[in-house]
Protein backbone atom coordinates (compact mmCIF):
# COMPACT_ATOMS: atom_id res chain seq x y z
CA UNK A 1 0.00 0.00 0.00
CA UNK A 2 2.82 2.40 0.90
CA UNK A 3 4.61 1.70 -2.39
CA UNK A 4 1.36 2.32 -4.30
CA UNK A 5 0.93 5.73 -2.65
CA UNK A 6 4.59 6.65 -3.24
CA UNK A 7 4.35 5.54 -6.89
CA UNK A 8 1.38 7.82 -7.51
CA UNK A 9 2.83 10.80 -5.65
CA UNK A 10 6.18 10.51 -7.43
CA UNK A 11 4.51 10.15 -10.82
CA UNK A 12 2.42 13.29 -10.26
CA UNK A 13 5.51 15.19 -9.10
CA UNK A 14 7.56 14.04 -12.11
CA UNK A 15 4.71 14.84 -14.51
CA UNK A 16 4.31 18.32 -13.00
CA UNK A 17 8.06 19.03 -13.16
CA UNK A 18 8.22 18.05 -16.86
CA UNK A 19 4.88 19.70 -17.81
CA UNK A 20 3.64 16.36 -19.18
CA UNK A 21 -0.03 17.28 -19.17
CA UNK A 22 0.33 20.62 -20.93
CA UNK A 23 -2.23 20.25 -23.72
CA UNK A 24 -0.17 21.82 -26.51
CA UNK A 25 2.26 18.88 -26.39
CA UNK A 26 -0.45 16.49 -27.63
CA UNK A 27 -0.13 17.90 -31.13
CA UNK A 28 3.65 17.75 -31.32
CA UNK A 29 4.95 14.18 -31.44
CA UNK A 30 8.58 15.00 -30.62
CA UNK A 31 7.73 17.22 -27.66
CA UNK A 32 5.11 14.76 -26.40
CA UNK A 33 7.48 11.77 -26.60
CA UNK A 34 10.34 13.70 -25.01
CA UNK A 35 8.24 14.87 -22.07
CA UNK A 36 6.89 11.35 -21.51
CA UNK A 37 10.37 9.79 -21.58
CA UNK A 38 11.83 12.42 -19.24
CA UNK A 39 8.94 11.96 -16.82
CA UNK A 40 9.34 8.18 -16.70
CA UNK A 41 13.13 8.37 -16.25
CA UNK A 42 12.77 10.89 -13.42
CA UNK A 43 9.98 8.81 -11.86
CA UNK A 44 12.04 5.60 -12.01
CA UNK A 45 15.09 7.30 -10.55
CA UNK A 46 13.16 8.77 -7.64
CA UNK A 47 11.49 5.43 -6.86
CA UNK A 48 14.83 3.58 -6.85
CA UNK A 49 16.36 6.27 -4.62
CA UNK A 50 13.37 6.11 -2.26
CA UNK A 51 13.62 2.31 -1.90
CA UNK A 52 17.41 2.50 -1.41
CA UNK A 53 17.30 5.22 1.26
CA UNK A 54 14.50 3.67 3.32
CA UNK A 55 15.72 0.06 2.88
CA UNK A 56 12.31 -1.34 2.01
CA UNK A 57 12.30 -5.12 1.77
CA UNK A 58 11.07 -5.38 -1.84
CA UNK A 59 12.64 -7.88 -4.21
CA UNK A 60 14.40 -6.54 -7.26
CA UNK A 61 12.13 -8.63 -9.46
CA UNK A 62 9.02 -7.09 -7.88
CA UNK A 63 10.27 -3.53 -8.29
CA UNK A 64 11.55 -4.24 -11.81
CA UNK A 65 8.25 -5.77 -12.94
CA UNK A 66 6.31 -2.84 -11.50
CA UNK A 67 8.47 -0.29 -13.29
CA UNK A 68 8.32 -2.31 -16.50
CA UNK A 69 4.54 -2.55 -16.24
CA UNK A 70 4.23 1.16 -15.62
CA UNK A 71 6.53 1.87 -18.57
CA UNK A 72 4.47 -0.32 -20.93
CA UNK A 73 1.23 1.22 -19.64
CA UNK A 74 2.60 4.71 -20.21
CA UNK A 75 3.75 3.80 -23.71
CA UNK A 76 0.34 2.41 -24.66
CA UNK A 77 -1.77 5.15 -23.07
CA UNK A 78 0.46 7.99 -24.32
CA UNK A 79 0.35 6.57 -27.85
CA UNK A 80 -3.45 6.29 -27.69
CA UNK A 81 -3.75 9.85 -26.41
CA UNK A 82 -1.52 11.07 -29.23
CA UNK A 83 -3.49 9.29 -31.97
CA UNK A 84 -6.85 10.28 -30.50
CA UNK A 85 -5.71 13.90 -30.31
CA UNK A 86 -4.65 13.90 -33.94
CA UNK A 87 -7.86 12.13 -34.98
CA UNK A 88 -10.12 14.57 -33.14
CA UNK A 89 -8.17 17.48 -34.55
CA UNK A 90 -8.57 16.09 -38.05
CA UNK A 91 -12.29 15.42 -37.63
CA UNK A 92 -12.80 18.92 -36.33
CA UNK A 93 -11.31 20.38 -39.52
CA UNK A 94 -12.94 18.00 -41.97
CA UNK A 95 -15.12 19.80 -44.45
CA UNK A 96 -14.54 23.20 -42.86
CA UNK A 97 -15.11 25.99 -45.37
CA UNK A 98 -13.62 29.44 -44.83
CA UNK A 99 -13.54 32.83 -46.54
CA UNK A 100 -11.10 35.70 -46.13
CA UNK A 101 -12.18 39.30 -45.69
CA UNK A 102 -9.74 41.60 -47.46
CA UNK A 103 -7.31 40.96 -50.30
CA UNK A 104 -3.81 42.17 -49.39
CA UNK A 105 -0.32 40.89 -48.61
CA UNK A 106 -1.40 39.61 -45.20
CA UNK A 107 -4.41 37.72 -46.54
CA UNK A 108 -2.28 36.11 -49.26
CA UNK A 109 0.28 34.96 -46.67
CA UNK A 110 -2.54 33.58 -44.53
CA UNK A 111 -4.03 31.62 -47.44
CA UNK A 112 -0.60 30.25 -48.39
CA UNK A 113 -0.10 29.09 -44.81
CA UNK A 114 -3.47 27.31 -44.80
CA UNK A 115 -2.64 25.63 -48.10
CA UNK A 116 0.65 24.28 -46.72
CA UNK A 117 -0.44 23.27 -43.21
CA UNK A 118 -4.21 22.71 -43.18
CA UNK A 119 -5.18 20.35 -45.97
CA UNK A 120 -8.69 19.79 -44.62
CA UNK A 121 -9.61 23.45 -44.95
CA UNK A 122 -11.59 24.47 -48.00
CA UNK A 123 -10.76 28.07 -48.93
CA UNK A 124 -13.65 29.55 -50.90
CA UNK A 125 -12.12 32.92 -51.75
CA UNK A 126 -11.78 36.58 -50.78
CA UNK A 127 -14.19 39.44 -50.18
CA UNK A 128 -12.85 42.79 -51.28
CA UNK A 129 -14.23 46.03 -52.75
CA UNK A 130 -13.47 46.33 -56.44
CA UNK A 131 -11.63 49.62 -55.93
CA UNK A 132 -9.06 47.81 -53.76
CA UNK A 133 -8.28 45.05 -56.27
CA UNK A 134 -5.14 45.70 -58.33
CA UNK A 135 -4.21 42.18 -59.43
CA UNK A 136 -5.64 38.75 -60.16
CA UNK A 137 -6.07 36.37 -57.24
CA UNK A 138 -5.35 32.65 -57.13
CA UNK A 139 -8.74 32.34 -55.39
CA UNK A 140 -11.84 34.18 -56.64
CA UNK A 141 -13.03 37.52 -55.32
CA UNK A 142 -16.51 36.45 -54.22
CA UNK A 143 -17.95 39.88 -53.60
CA UNK A 144 -17.65 43.18 -51.79
CA UNK A 145 -16.58 43.34 -48.14
CA UNK A 146 -20.10 43.93 -46.78
CA UNK A 147 -21.41 40.84 -48.58
CA UNK A 148 -19.18 38.34 -46.75
CA UNK A 149 -21.60 37.45 -43.92
CA UNK A 150 -24.64 36.96 -46.16
CA UNK A 151 -22.52 34.74 -48.42
CA UNK A 152 -21.28 32.78 -45.41
CA UNK A 153 -24.84 32.18 -44.19
CA UNK A 154 -26.02 31.06 -47.62
CA UNK A 155 -23.05 28.77 -48.40
CA UNK A 156 -22.54 27.22 -44.96
CA UNK A 157 -19.18 28.87 -44.26
CA UNK A 158 -17.64 27.87 -40.90
CA UNK A 159 -15.17 30.73 -40.37
CA UNK A 160 -14.42 34.20 -41.63
CA UNK A 161 -10.87 35.53 -41.34
CA UNK A 162 -10.64 39.30 -41.46
CA UNK A 163 -7.32 40.93 -42.39
CA UNK A 164 -8.84 44.41 -42.24
CA UNK A 165 -7.96 46.79 -39.43
CA UNK A 166 -11.13 47.45 -37.35
CA UNK A 167 -9.74 50.87 -36.40
CA UNK A 168 -9.89 51.97 -40.03
CA UNK A 169 -12.96 49.92 -40.96
CA UNK A 170 -15.50 50.28 -38.16
CA UNK A 171 -18.16 48.21 -39.94
CA UNK A 172 -16.02 45.08 -39.39
CA UNK A 173 -17.28 44.87 -35.80
CA UNK A 174 -20.88 44.82 -37.06
CA UNK A 175 -19.98 42.06 -39.51
CA UNK A 176 -18.38 40.06 -36.71
CA UNK A 177 -21.45 40.39 -34.48
CA UNK A 178 -23.81 39.35 -37.28
CA UNK A 179 -21.59 36.37 -38.13
CA UNK A 180 -21.49 35.08 -34.55
CA UNK A 181 -25.24 35.52 -34.23
CA UNK A 182 -25.50 33.08 -37.12
CA UNK A 183 -23.01 30.61 -35.58
CA UNK A 184 -20.17 31.59 -37.88
CA UNK A 185 -16.80 32.14 -36.23
CA UNK A 186 -15.26 35.52 -37.04
CA UNK A 187 -11.49 35.82 -36.54
CA UNK A 188 -9.31 38.92 -36.70
CA UNK A 189 -5.83 38.68 -38.20
CA UNK A 190 -3.83 41.77 -37.08
CA UNK A 191 -0.93 42.94 -39.21
CA UNK A 192 1.85 43.58 -36.68
CA UNK A 193 4.42 43.84 -39.46
CA UNK A 194 3.34 47.45 -39.74
CA UNK A 195 5.34 47.97 -36.55
CA UNK A 196 8.13 45.38 -36.74
CA UNK A 197 9.24 43.02 -39.48
CA UNK A 198 9.68 39.82 -37.45
CA UNK A 199 7.72 37.32 -35.39
CA UNK A 200 6.18 38.73 -32.24
CA UNK A 201 4.53 37.14 -29.22
CA UNK A 202 1.39 38.11 -27.35
CA UNK A 203 0.84 37.93 -23.60
CA UNK A 204 -2.01 39.30 -21.52
CA UNK A 205 -2.17 41.38 -18.36
CA UNK A 206 -5.78 40.67 -17.47
CA UNK A 207 -7.52 41.74 -20.72
CA UNK A 208 -4.68 43.97 -21.90
CA UNK A 209 -2.64 42.46 -24.78
CA UNK A 210 1.12 42.93 -24.52
CA UNK A 211 3.33 42.37 -27.55
CA UNK A 212 6.95 41.28 -27.23
CA UNK A 213 9.63 40.46 -29.77
CA UNK A 214 10.52 37.09 -28.27
CA UNK A 215 9.65 34.43 -25.73
CA UNK A 216 12.20 34.12 -22.91
CA UNK A 217 11.73 31.00 -20.77
CA UNK A 218 14.33 32.25 -18.28
CA UNK A 219 12.17 35.27 -17.47
CA UNK A 220 10.03 32.82 -15.49
CA UNK A 221 11.26 32.69 -11.89
CA UNK A 222 10.67 28.92 -11.68
CA UNK A 223 12.92 28.30 -14.70
CA UNK A 224 15.63 30.55 -13.31
CA UNK A 225 15.54 28.64 -10.01
CA UNK A 226 15.82 25.31 -11.87
CA UNK A 227 18.78 26.53 -13.90
CA UNK A 228 20.50 28.05 -10.87
CA UNK A 229 20.13 24.85 -8.84
CA UNK A 230 21.58 22.81 -11.71
CA UNK A 231 24.47 25.29 -12.01
CA UNK A 232 25.25 25.04 -8.29
CA UNK A 233 25.14 21.23 -8.28
CA UNK A 234 27.15 20.81 -11.49
CA UNK A 235 29.80 23.42 -10.65
CA UNK A 236 30.20 22.04 -7.11
CA UNK A 237 30.83 18.55 -8.49
CA UNK A 238 33.44 19.87 -10.96
CA UNK A 239 35.18 22.02 -8.34
CA UNK A 240 35.40 19.32 -5.65
CA UNK A 241 36.03 16.28 -7.85
CA UNK A 242 38.19 17.82 -10.58
CA UNK A 243 39.40 21.33 -9.89
CA UNK A 244 40.41 20.54 -6.30
CA UNK A 245 43.36 18.40 -7.47
CA UNK A 246 43.80 19.75 -11.00
CA UNK A 247 44.26 23.38 -9.96
CA UNK A 248 47.45 22.73 -7.91
CA UNK A 249 48.84 20.53 -10.69
CA UNK A 250 48.18 23.06 -13.45
CA UNK A 251 49.44 25.87 -11.20
CA UNK A 252 52.79 24.12 -10.79
CA UNK A 253 53.06 23.55 -14.57
CA UNK A 254 52.20 27.19 -15.34
CA UNK A 255 54.79 28.42 -12.85
CA UNK A 256 57.45 26.11 -14.30
CA UNK A 257 56.84 27.20 -17.92
CA UNK A 258 56.29 30.97 -17.64
CA UNK A 259 56.41 33.98 -15.38
CA UNK A 260 53.22 35.50 -14.01
CA UNK A 261 50.06 34.56 -12.15
CA UNK A 262 48.38 31.15 -12.39
CA UNK A 263 44.86 32.55 -12.75
CA UNK A 264 44.17 35.17 -15.41
CA UNK A 265 41.41 37.55 -14.30
CA UNK A 266 39.69 39.66 -16.93
CA UNK A 267 36.68 41.98 -16.77
CA UNK A 268 33.92 40.74 -19.07
CA UNK A 269 30.32 41.56 -19.93
CA UNK A 270 27.73 39.60 -17.97
CA UNK A 271 23.98 39.51 -17.69
CA UNK A 272 22.34 42.90 -18.35
CA UNK A 273 25.84 44.00 -19.47
CA UNK A 274 27.05 44.09 -15.87
CA UNK A 275 30.81 43.76 -15.57
CA UNK A 276 32.24 40.77 -13.70
CA UNK A 277 35.69 39.27 -13.13
CA UNK A 278 36.11 36.14 -15.26
CA UNK A 279 38.64 33.50 -14.13
CA UNK A 280 40.81 31.38 -16.43
CA UNK A 281 44.09 29.50 -16.24
CA UNK A 282 46.65 31.82 -17.79
CA UNK A 283 47.59 30.57 -21.26
CA UNK A 284 49.36 33.68 -22.65
CA UNK A 285 52.52 35.48 -21.68
CA UNK A 286 52.06 38.71 -19.75
CA UNK A 287 51.26 41.38 -22.37
CA UNK A 288 49.61 44.78 -22.73
CA UNK A 289 47.04 43.66 -25.34
CA UNK A 290 45.21 41.07 -23.21
CA UNK A 291 42.10 43.26 -22.82
CA UNK A 292 41.85 44.50 -26.42
CA UNK A 293 43.21 41.83 -28.79
CA UNK A 294 41.55 38.47 -29.42
CA UNK A 295 43.61 35.31 -29.57
CA UNK A 296 44.49 33.98 -33.03
CA UNK A 297 45.67 30.48 -34.11
CA UNK A 298 49.24 31.65 -34.71
CA UNK A 299 49.35 34.00 -31.72
CA UNK A 300 52.92 34.59 -30.48
CA UNK A 301 51.67 35.26 -26.96
CA UNK A 302 50.98 31.58 -26.19
CA UNK A 303 53.08 30.01 -23.46
CA UNK A 304 54.50 26.54 -24.08
CA UNK A 305 51.69 25.10 -21.92
CA UNK A 306 49.04 27.63 -22.90
CA UNK A 307 48.26 26.27 -26.34
CA UNK A 308 47.55 22.82 -24.83
CA UNK A 309 45.33 24.33 -22.12
CA UNK A 310 43.24 26.20 -24.69
CA UNK A 311 43.07 23.32 -27.16
CA UNK A 312 41.70 21.01 -24.46
CA UNK A 313 39.50 23.76 -22.89
CA UNK A 314 41.24 23.18 -19.54
CA UNK A 315 41.90 26.92 -19.31
CA UNK A 316 38.12 27.42 -18.83
CA UNK A 317 37.83 25.23 -15.72
CA UNK A 318 38.25 28.07 -13.17
CA UNK A 319 35.07 29.58 -14.61
CA UNK A 320 33.13 27.00 -12.62
CA UNK A 321 34.03 29.26 -9.67
CA UNK A 322 32.24 32.06 -11.55
CA UNK A 323 29.26 29.74 -11.94
CA UNK A 324 29.19 28.95 -8.22
CA UNK A 325 29.42 32.66 -7.42
CA UNK A 326 26.48 33.37 -9.75
CA UNK A 327 28.34 35.48 -12.33
CA UNK A 328 28.04 32.81 -15.02
CA UNK A 329 26.05 29.71 -15.90
CA UNK A 330 27.35 26.36 -17.12
CA UNK A 331 25.51 26.96 -20.43
CA UNK A 332 24.90 30.32 -22.04
CA UNK A 333 26.39 32.82 -24.51
CA UNK A 334 30.17 33.07 -24.13
CA UNK A 335 31.22 36.28 -22.32
CA UNK A 336 33.33 38.74 -24.30
CA UNK A 337 35.93 41.20 -23.11
CA UNK A 338 34.66 44.75 -22.62
CA UNK A 339 36.40 46.14 -25.70
CA UNK A 340 34.80 43.49 -27.91
CA UNK A 341 31.37 44.17 -26.42
CA UNK A 342 31.81 47.82 -27.30
CA UNK A 343 32.97 47.07 -30.86
CA UNK A 344 30.53 44.27 -31.67
CA UNK A 345 27.51 46.20 -30.39
CA UNK A 346 28.28 48.83 -33.04
CA UNK A 347 28.54 46.18 -35.77
CA UNK A 348 25.21 44.42 -35.06
CA UNK A 349 22.09 45.91 -33.50
CA UNK A 350 21.08 42.49 -32.14
CA UNK A 351 24.37 41.94 -30.33
CA UNK A 352 23.31 43.24 -26.90
CA UNK A 353 20.27 40.93 -26.79
CA UNK A 354 22.57 38.04 -25.78
CA UNK A 355 23.18 39.83 -22.48
CA UNK A 356 19.59 39.18 -21.33
CA UNK A 357 20.87 35.91 -19.84
CA UNK A 358 23.97 34.92 -17.88
CA UNK A 359 27.05 34.09 -19.96
CA UNK A 360 28.13 30.45 -20.00
CA UNK A 361 31.24 28.28 -20.01
CA UNK A 362 29.84 26.63 -23.12
CA UNK A 363 26.93 27.53 -25.37
CA UNK A 364 24.77 26.63 -28.36
CA UNK A 365 26.95 28.64 -30.74
CA UNK A 366 30.11 26.91 -29.52
CA UNK A 367 28.82 23.34 -29.95
CA UNK A 368 27.64 24.28 -33.44
CA UNK A 369 31.18 25.29 -34.41
CA UNK A 370 30.96 29.07 -33.97
CA UNK A 371 33.92 29.71 -31.71
CA UNK A 372 37.46 30.99 -31.96
CA UNK A 373 38.68 34.05 -33.84
CA UNK A 374 36.12 36.39 -35.42
CA UNK A 375 37.37 37.74 -38.76
CA UNK A 376 34.13 38.56 -40.58
CA UNK A 377 30.82 40.12 -39.61
CA UNK A 378 29.02 36.96 -40.77
CA UNK A 379 30.90 34.89 -38.16
CA UNK A 380 29.70 37.26 -35.45
CA UNK A 381 26.17 37.30 -36.86
CA UNK A 382 25.94 33.49 -36.75
CA UNK A 383 27.08 33.42 -33.14
CA UNK A 384 24.50 36.02 -32.15
CA UNK A 385 21.75 34.15 -33.99
CA UNK A 386 22.61 30.96 -32.11
CA UNK A 387 22.86 32.80 -28.78
CA UNK A 388 19.44 34.39 -29.27
CA UNK A 389 17.94 31.07 -30.39
CA UNK A 390 19.24 29.48 -27.20
CA UNK A 391 17.74 32.26 -25.11
CA UNK A 392 14.34 31.87 -26.80
CA UNK A 393 14.31 28.06 -26.63
CA UNK A 394 15.95 27.38 -23.27
CA UNK A 395 15.14 24.20 -21.35
CA UNK A 396 17.02 21.93 -18.95
CA UNK A 397 16.94 19.33 -21.70
CA UNK A 398 18.68 21.75 -24.09
CA UNK A 399 21.32 22.58 -21.45
CA UNK A 400 21.97 18.86 -20.95
CA UNK A 401 22.27 18.34 -24.70
CA UNK A 402 24.78 21.21 -25.00
CA UNK A 403 26.90 19.83 -22.13
CA UNK A 404 27.10 16.39 -23.76
CA UNK A 405 27.88 17.93 -27.17
CA UNK A 406 30.65 19.97 -25.53
CA UNK A 407 32.19 16.83 -24.02
CA UNK A 408 31.86 15.04 -27.35
CA UNK A 409 33.58 17.90 -29.20
CA UNK A 410 36.40 17.93 -26.64
CA UNK A 411 37.02 14.21 -27.16
CA UNK A 412 36.69 14.42 -30.94
CA UNK A 413 38.70 17.62 -31.24
CA UNK A 414 37.53 20.99 -32.53
CA UNK A 415 39.52 22.74 -35.27
CA UNK A 416 38.27 26.11 -33.99
CA UNK A 417 39.64 25.49 -30.51
CA UNK A 418 43.04 27.08 -29.98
Amino acid sequence: MLLFIVFNMMWLASAYFNALYISDSHYNFERFAKRSAKTFIMFGGIIMLFIFIYHFNYSRLFVGLNLLGIGITILITRTLVLFVSFYLKKINKFGKKIIVLGYNDLSKKLVNYFLEHNRNLSIQGYFEDQSQIHELSSFPILGARNDCVSYAIEKGISEIYSTLSPENNGYVYDLAQTAETNMIRFKFVPDFHLFVNRNIFIDYADDIPILSLRVEPLEEIANRIKKRLCDIIFSSIIIFLLLSWLLPLVAILIKLTSRGSVIFIQKRSGRDNRIFRCYKFRSLRINNDADVKQVTPDDTRFTSLGRFLRKTNLDELPQFINVLLGNMSVVGPRPHMLKHTENYSKMLNEYMIRHYVKPGITGWAQVKGYRGEIKKEEQLRKRIEHDIWYMENWSLWLDTKIIFLTIYNMIRGDKNAF
